[in-house]
């Protein structure tokens, strides 16, 4: 499958040039392009003075909006598939073959997880984290009948179908899960793998310890929405 791995990054100067290279010089059949999502850092000059093929926002969109721009060129150079890999160093590069053997098995997206075999993954993020994780993971079922394990996993693999879709329809806020309630809601046939991941690499993480409530409570109230929608 042509496959293109979409790298959003936020101020990831500390850790964008080795997540890129390790995966030009180990993972050459894959390309990959960088989303700089108006970063404030020195990411621009990064990636710039290293050749790194990327698409610069003009503006901070946030993660769903970089990750949609990602979706967008992914369709207009009419690739089979599609790899969300975060630029913080947190994604193991070499499960994304096991992604595209998953999705190449007949399902439409695919979710690299940290909780179907525990022992894969060496970070599994904090306890409150956990937490929280599992209350998202419990309404998923309560609002579409299916249980995603790791709902919040940035690490995904999608077929064109869900490309185009994306491309298109992409949630600007908490992404991941309600994306996934959207994609059930469609149809789309969803599969989870198990894959390790590591603590970032450098930089800071996006949500502090203040900012978990208002997460929770407005992921519960966008995803409720989203199941509400006719399609």
């Amino acid at each position: 499958m042509k496959t293109l791995i979409i790298i959003p990054a936020y101020n990831e100067q500390d850790n964008i040039v080795k997540v890129t290279q390790n995966l030009k010089e180990n993972y050459p059949q894959y390309d990959y392009i960088v989303i700089n999502d108006g970063s404030s850092d020195n990411t621009e000059n990064m990636l710039e003075s290293n050749n790194i093929p990327h698409i610069s926002l003009i503006r901070n969109l946030g993660i769903g909006g970089a990750v949609q721009t990602g979706y967008k060129y992914a369709e207009k150079m009419k690739y089979d598939a599609a790899v969300q890999f975060d630029g913080d160093g947190q994604h193991d590069a070499a499960y994304i073959e096991k992604l595209i053997a998953e999705l190449n098995s007949g399902f439409d997206m695919v979710i690299g997880s940290r909780f179907i075999k525990s022992e894969e993954s060496e970070f599994k993020s904090s306890a409150a984290r956990r937490a929280g994780i599992r209350i998202i993971s419990a309404l998923i079922k309560i609002l579409t009948g299916k249980r995603i394990y790791d709902p919040t996993s940035g690490f995904r693999a999608c077929n064109k179908a869900v490309i185009s879709h994306f491309a298109s329809n992409y949630p600007t806020e908490y992404p991941e899960p309600v994306s996934e309630v959207t994609a059930l809601k469609l149809k789309f046939k969803i599969s989870e793998t198990p894959v390790n991941m590591h603590e970032r690499q450098g930089g800071r993480s996006s949500i502090h310890t203040w900012k978990s409530i208002y997460y929770m409570i407005n992921v519960t109230l966008a995803m409720i929405l989203e199941s509400l929608k006719r399609y």
